[in-house]
């Protein structure tokens, strides 16, 4: 009789482990259908604090329960390992070297945020060939399903593989400061990425405003200059304001949302990943990621 008992709980035991099991392989079935959103954040113009902007929207992205993966794009002068105090073991060179694959070579960073390290201090890194840099987007293919979200953290300016790497991206955001160099250096890019590859949507980050009225006219100097000699949509996406706590926390190599969480900084931190979170992912007429890296790179090419 005992033993008929035992069996019974082992059976239900079994059954409500099944369940479970088929729910998660449904409900993960469900979570892989949603396109991974591909974000690239750019800058004209170096020093503007773009790459301390996606470290720290991943890591609030990621504290709402969102996968993200951070890719290093600056290939050759990758800073975002030292900006959140990991050391790396492999990098970006040792996959085009074709030492290591990109999933080899992701670390893990606060809140588990994931990150793809870039080399620094490797020239040949900053001239990758078409070539290269498609056989890389590809390898990234392979992983990218796993992630709701990846951020892109090109270099500064209008090289090659800055420009590739934008284009490759579902949604660009041009993170651009009050001095007039960031904001001539940030229209140039936009001219650059509008006119050659036919990019028409962006949307704007404003870092280290004073006051929410002065990041509103950095937004509408720009956007009065590209609606006169630009066809070109700019949507103002947010404002990080001037806050000390930020110099702090890079000087501590510690993520400002992390050592100081209810700062301004982080505060605008955590309002930007709200509003990625909960808006529908920009989707382009002219690409759907299923479509080989290559393919579509042609395509602009030509």
């Amino acid at each position: 009789m005992e033993s008929k008992r035992q069996e019974n709980k082992i059976i239900r035991f079994e059954n409500i482990r099944n369940n479970r099991n088929r729910k998660a392989k449904v409900m993960d079935k469900k979570r892989r259908k949603t396109p991974t959103r591909i974000i690239a954040i750019t800058s004209g113009k170096g020093g503007v604090g773009k790459t301390n902007i996606v470290a720290n929207l991943g890591y609030a992205l990621s504290k709402t329960g969102n996968k993200v993966l951070i890719f290093d794009a600056d290939l050759g002068l990758g800073n975002i390992d030292i900006l959140l105090g990991i050391t790396p073991q492999y990098n970006l060179s040792h996959v085009i070297n074709g030492e290591k694959s990109i999933s080899d070579i992701i670390v893990k960073g606060p809140a588990n945020l994931n990150i793809l390290p870039a080399s620094s201090g490797i020239q040949e890194m900053t001239g990758l060939s078409l070539d290269q840099r498609l056989e890389m987007l590809k390898d990234l293919d392979s992983v990218i399903d796993k992630y709701d979200i990846l951020l892109i953290d090109t270099a500064a300016g209008i090289s090659s593989n800055v420009l590739h790497f934008n284009t490759s991206a579902n949604e660009i955001m041009v993170v651009v400061t009050p001095e007039p160099t960031s904001i001539t250096d940030a229209y140039a890019l936009m001219k650059i990425l509008s006119l050659k590859y036919d990019e028409k949507d962006f949307k704007l980050i404003v870092n280290s405003a004073v006051t929410m009225d002065e990041a509103g006219d950095v937004f509408r100097q720009l956007n009065m200059v590209t609606n006169r000699f630009l066809d070109i949509s700019i949507e103002y996406f947010g404002a990080i304001l001037l806050d000390d706590n930020v110099k702090k926390s890079v000087k501590q190599q510690k993520l400002v949302s992390e050592l100081a969480p209810v700062c301004t900084a982080s505060r605008s931190f955590a309002v930007l990943a709200k509003k990625i979170s909960t808006l529908p992912p920009q989707v382009k007429t002219n690409w759907d990621r299923q479509m080989d890296w290559a393919q579509m790179h042609m395509h602009r090419a030509d």
